[in-house]
């Protein structure tokens, strides 16, 4: 392969995995892995009643913990450059994930499950203000952080309000969080099916306090307030499970046990930290709310179980976070399908769920490193010489074709071996017909005397030849020594020729890898800078 070709193959290979890794790879759920669950129904009824799928269900887009990366994210200082850097990775990265692998499904609604920021309770409000613009930038936002076209909803999360420890030090965490995203405990209808937005961090508080009362009596009126339709509850924390409860197969970590942290100042404690709602807060919610549904953030992490209700049993959905620098290799959002009709047979027509799956950015950023480090070793390594790559295909090809002739021949050279060594024979029977007998060739025995006179002829040549040239080696050598100077018959090339020979050869290798490594910087670092610059705005 000549060296032009080689650069030209490793170009090639670089430019298309740039593609497939900067956009196409996100564009890979719409078209191919992933769809709006209704659409996989049979139910001859709906359509029926109405002629099309589509206006039966209403789509609304699930997103959960995109946690914007700060300062407390990564403890480098504020304004620094390698956290401007982690920052603008992640944040496109959750950019083009929204814009070519949520958006293209043209979902009516998107529901976010909270933990918009990384650390929101910790962050002054200039940080908090800078933060809060480059989620509305990830996600499209207009300045009052909705949409034009379709409808959104927020719910809180831990990180970005904190718990009950950060309620009673900072109050003005909830005030800037309500003025941006509203508030904390409400209801949304969509389609036919009610949402319970319910603030799980004040939840397993202490009642006597503020924030923690009115969740409580927000749960209260929803008691009471019993309506016709289907019932999701919506919380960033997830409702309480035994430990090591399994968590289906979409999960790719192990399931985390409950844990609740408390804080205490003077005589009184207040929660920091908890992974689950409490065991009695969880039965409450049951028997109040009456889910068919709940949606959960929080762990990061994909989980679905079954809780056990005084009304039956009720499905938890727990959704993995959308960023790639969450601490979950396989980031992912949720298509929930909510019925747009009132005489739905079932709970299960009603909701309809698909997991979808986002680009695996980490592995695509190891294929990069692995690519590079091949680029060097292939520049450095590959024989090259004036033999273009079209005829060594054409040679490759030939022999091949002729390893192939050559193994489909041997049967037919067998059979004909075979054949030679046997005669036939006409005999007729007493009846007149003739038949054809097979019968060993007669070949003639070779005298073995002949056969050893052969041999001892052609020993007597090699003996006499190996004799002569030892006889000239050995006067080569005895006149070497006459002059005075010792004649190596094996070394031909001076030493000195031959190191200088070899840093010749590796001198003129490193050039070639220089030269062919700016060849394909110059084609695909343009390439990149563009890729990476047209998602962001």
């Amino acid at each position: 392969m000549k060296q032009q070709e080689l650069t030209l193959l490793l170009c090639l290979i670089w430019i298309l995995t740039l593609l497939y890794g900067e956009m196409f790879a996100y564009r890979v759920p719409p078209f191919f892995t992933c769809s709006w669950p209704h659409l996989h129904r049979t139910s001859s009824k709906v359509q029926t009643d109405s002629g099309s799928k589509q206006s039966d269900y209403v789509k609304v887009a699930v997103i959960a913990d995109p946690q914007l990366m700060d300062r407390t994210s990564l403890h480098l200082p504020p304004k620094s450059r390698p956290l401007e850097i982690a920052e603008f990775y992640t944040d496109l990265n959750m950019r083009r994930s929204f814009f070519a692998s949520v958006m293209p499904f043209k979902p009516d609604a998107i529901l976010f499950l909270g933990d918009y920021f990384d650390g929101g309770p910790y962050l002054s409000d200039e940080e908090w203000q800078d933060s809060y613009r480059r989620f509305r930038n990830i996600f499209g936002l207009n300045e009052q952080g909705q949409y034009n076209d379709m409808k959104v909803f927020y719910i809180p999360g831990n990180h970005d309000i904190g718990y009950e420890s950060h309620h009673s030090t900072k109050p003005q965490v909830i005030q800037r969080y309500e003025e941006k995203f509203g508030v904390r405990n409400y209801r949304f209808t969509v389609g036919k099916v009610d949402f319970i937005v319910v603030d799980s961090q004040t939840l397993d508080g202490n009642r006597q306090r503020h924030l923690t009362s009115q969740t409580w009596e927000f749960l209260k009126n929803m008691s009471v307030d019993d309506g016709v339709h289907p019932r999701v509850l919506v919380t960033h924390i997830p409702l309480y499970r035994e430990d090591n409860t399994s968590c289906g197969p979409d999960r790719s970590s192990p399931p985390i046990n409950q844990r609740i942290h408390h804080t205490v100042s003077g005589s009184t404690g207040y929660i920091s930290y908890q992974n689950y709602v409490t065991e009695d807060s969880t039965e409450y919610l049951l028997d109040t709310i009456k889910p068919k549904l709940i949606l959960s953030g929080h762990d990061h992490d994909q989980c679905s179980l079954t809780h056990q209700s005084k009304f039956g049993p009720v499905k938890e959905q727990t959704l993995g976070t959308i960023s790639w620098q969450q601490g979950n290799l396989y980031p992912s959002f949720m298509l929930l399908s909510v019925i747009n009709e009132t005489h739905s047979n079932t709970t299960e027509e009603s909701l309809l769920s698909q997991l979808c799956y986002l680009p695996w950015q980490t592995h695509i950023y190891i294929w990069y490193a692995v690519l590079y480090v091949l680029t060097i070793l292939a520049l450095l390594l590959w024989p090259t010489n004036s033999t273009s790559l079209w005829h060594q295909c054409r040679s490759i090809a030939s022999n091949c074709k002729e390893i192939l002739s050559g193994i489909l021949s041997r049967t037919d050279a067998k059979e004909k071996d075979e054949d030679a060594n046997y005669e036939y024979e006409m005999i007729w029977d007493v009846g007149g017909t003739m038949h054809l007998v097979k019968k060993p060739r007669n070949t003639p025995i070779v005298n073995s005397s002949e056969q050893s006179v052969g041999e001892w002829g052609n020993a007597v040549m090699r003996p006499t030849a190996r004799k002569n040239a030892a006889q000239e080696a050995d006067l080569s050598v005895n006149v070497g020594m006459i002059s005075g100077t010792a004649v190596d018959p094996l070394t031909r090339i001076h030493p000195s020729r031959t190191g200088k020979s070899r840093m010749k050869f590796v001198f003129q290798r490193l050039l070639r890898t220089i030269r062919a490594m700016t060849v394909i910087a110059v084609v695909n670092v343009p390439l990149y800078m563009m890729l990476l610059f047209k998602d962001w705005d």
